[in-house]
């Protein structure tokens, strides 16, 4: 192996470029999820887009994210460099349980996709209401109707009471 290519500067920078465009992949689509209140939002950085080639759909509980970007072909020219390539871009999340995707929105501004992920009702926290006093002594009946309390000498079913009303 020749010495003088083995540690040129170019084949260093091409392997790191080599190595950076590798993981491209994941890079393409960077994106931000975050909970606010009663709600996901997904920003997702799709520049150079056209808003027209953007689909979100919903699966099931898989959310898919696609876009297309297509650059136009120029004929006749020298080129002195071209990164930018026309692509496809896929991006998969699994919403999991709690999500109300009948709600799901999304919007395209700027070169940004926002997706607005709202929760479903039945995963909301929510407050469970305490009953007190007559409420409670009800909710001890068998639940038929008729059912109450009773004092001690009352009447139930033709026979006097002796329940006591003492703590």
């Amino acid at each position: 192996m020749d010495v003088a290519t083995m540690f040129t500067p170019f084949n260093d920078f091409d392997r790191l470029a080599a190595s950076l465009f590798a993981r491209q992949g994941l890079r393409e689509m960077p994106m931000d999820l975050y909970r606010d209140g009663d709600r996901y939002i997904l920003r997702a950085d799709l520049p150079g887009i056209d808003p027209e080639s953007v689909d979100v759909d919903v699966d099931g509980q898989l959310l898919t994210i696609r876009a297309e970007r297509k650059l136009p072909e120029v004929q006749d020219v020298q080129w002195i460099t071209r990164e930018r390539q026309s692509s496809s871009f896929v991006r998969q999340l699994n919403l999991g349980q709690g999500i109300d995707i009948q709600n799901i929105a999304a919007s395209y501004d700027n070169g940004v996709l926002t997706v607005t992920i709202p929760v479903s009702a039945q995963a909301k926290p929510r407050k469970i209401q305490v009953v007190s006093g007559q409420g409670e002594q009800q909710a001890l009946g068998n639940g038929q109707e008729g059912d109450r309390v009773i004092g001690e000498g009352e009447l139930v079913n033709g026979t006097r009471s002796t329940q006591s009303t003492e703590g």
